[in-house]
C-alpha cells in the first residue's frame, strides 16, 4: 500500500499501544532509582496504579467525550504528582508525567493540552530554590519536547486521514467522469446514426415508394428512382464508415457550402427541390461546428420530407464576424405534435454543447424554419 494511503487509524493504534509500554518502562526506571530508599515499595504500588490507570483510563477516555478525557487527565496528573512526591525527583517519575502530556495532546485540543504541559513542571514546587529552578527548567523542556513531537505526529495523522478521504473522493469523481464521458459518447453516436444514416434511409424509402408508384406506367422513371435509391444506400454505407473512422482519428472535410449543395441535390432527387444560399465570406470551421451544422441541414430536410408535405426548401448559410448560422426553411404545413422527435432534441443538445443555440419557428400552413447559431 502506498504511503499516502496508509490508514491514519493504524498510526493512532500504534501510538496508543506504545504509551502504556513506555509508562511501564518509566516505572521500572523509577523503581531502580528508588531502590536504595525505604519508599521503594510505596512508590512501586503507586507507580503500578498509575500505569494501570494509564492503560484502562486512557482507553476509556478515547471512547468517551471531552469531559471524560478531562476527568481522566485530572486523575492521571494528580496520581503522577503523588508518585513523584513519594519516589522523589528522578528520570522515571518525570517520564511518567511526560506521558501524561503526550496523552493530553492525543485527547484534547492543543490549547488545553498546553495547559497540562505547563502544569507538569510545577511538581517541583516546594524543593529548595536552586534545585527547584533547575528541575522546573529541565522538566519544562522535556514536556515541551514531548508536546511538540506529539502535536506533529497528530498533525501528520490528520493530514493522512484527510488525504485518504481526498483520494477516495477523487476515485469517485474519476468514476463519475468516466461514466459521464461514456454517456456523452453514446449520445453522440446515437445522434450520428439518427442524423446521418437515418437521413439516407429516409431518402431511400421515399425513392423506393415513388418508384413503386410509377413502376407500371413509367418503367424508365422507376428504374431511375431505384438507381438513386441504390446510390443513397452506398452513401449511407459511406456515412457509417465515416462515423466509425471519426471514432479513431480526425479527418479533413470539404467546405460546408459544398456539403450543403450535395445534400440539396440529394433532397431534390428525392422529390423536394432545395436551394442553397451562402452569405458572408466562407471560412474554415471547427470540425465539431461543421458537423453540427451539416446535421442540422440533414434533420431539417428530413423533417420537411417526412412531416411537412413541403414543395420546396431553402438552406441559408450565413458567416458573421464570430458566429455562423444555418437556417433550413420549407413551405410545408408546419410541425405537427409528433414532428421532429429525437432529431430536434439531438440538434439542440449539439448546439448547446458547442455554446450555441437552436430555434424553431413553425406557423400552420406557412412552413417551418430551423435555425442553428454557433460560434465559429
Amino acid at each position: 500500500m502506498p504511503v499516502d494511503e496508509v490508514p491514519a487509524g493504524r498510526d493512532i493504534w500504534t501510538v496508543n499501544r506504545s504509551l502504556p509500554a513506555l509508562s511501564a518502562a518509566a516505572l521500572l526506571v523509577m523503581l531502580l532509582e528508588a531502590a536504595p530508599t525505604r519508599a521503594v515499595v510505596q512508590a512501586g504500588v503507586l507507580g503500578a496504579l498509575f500505569v494501570a490507570w494509564s492503560v484502562v483510563g486512557y482507553r476509556w477516555a478515547l471512547r468517551g467525550g471531552r469531559a471524560v478525557a478531562v476527568g481522566y487527565l485530572a486523575v492521571a496528573l494528580a496520581l503522577g504528582f503523588v508518585v513523584f512526591n513519594v519516589a522523589g525527583p528522578g528520570v522515571g517519575s518525570t517520564l511518567l508525567l511526560v506521558m501524561v502530556v503526550v496523552q493530553a495532546v492525543m485527547l484534547l485540543p492543543l490549547g488545553w493540552a498546553l495547559v497540562v504541559a505547563v502544569l507538569v513542571p510545577f511538581v517541583h514546587v516546594g524543593m529548595p530554590m536552586p534545585d527547584a529552578l533547575r528541575q522546573v527548567v529541565s522538566t519544562g523542556l522535556a514536556c515541551a519536547f514531548a508536546f511538540v513531537l506529539a502535536a506533529l505526529h497528530l498533525r501528520e495523522q490528520r493530514a493522512r486521514s484527510e488525504l485518504a478521504v481526498a483520494n477516495s473522493r477523487l476515485r469517485d469523481l474519476s468514476m463519475q467522469a468516466e461514466e459521464l464521458a461514456t454517456m456523452r459518447e453514446r449520445t453522440r453516436v446515437a445522434r450520428d446514426i439518427h442524423d446521418g444514416l437515418g437521413h439516407h434511409l429516409t431518402v431511400v424509402g421515399m425513392q423506393v415508394q415513388a418508384a413503386r408508384a410509377v413502376l407500371g406506367s413509367d418503367p424508365d422513371r422507376a428504374d431511375g428512382l431505384l438507381g438513386q435509391a441504390e446510390d443513397q444506400t452506398r452513401q449511407a454505407l459511406a456515412s457509417v464508415r465515416e462515423s466509425v473512422a471519426a471514432l479513431r482519428e480526425a479527418r479533413p472535410v470539404e467546405p460546408l457550402s459544398h456539403q450543403l449543395r450535395t445534400l440539396a441535390g440529394e433532397s431534390a432527387a428525392a422529390g423536394l427541390p432545395t436551394s442553397v444560399d451562402v452569405e458572408g465570406g466562407e471560412r474554415r470551421l471547427d470540425s465539431d461546428v461543421q458537423v453540427a451544422l451539416y446535421r442540422a441541414a440533414q434533420e431539417g430536410l428530413t423533417n420537411a420530407r417526412k412531416h411537412a408535405n413541403a414543395h420546396a426548401a431553402v438552406l441559408r448559410l450565413a458567416y458573421g464576424p464570430d458566429l455562423v448560422s444555418l437556417e433550413v426553411r420549407d413551405d410545408g404545413h408546419g410541425l405537427g405534435r409528433d414532428s421532429g422527435g429525437f432529431g430536434l432534441v439531438g440538434l439542440r443538445e449539439r448546439a448547446e454543447h458547442l455554446g450555441g443555440s437552436l430555434t424553431v419557428e413553425s406557423t400552420p400552413g406557412a412552413g417551418v424554419a430551423v435555425r442553428v447559431d454557433l460560434p465559429g
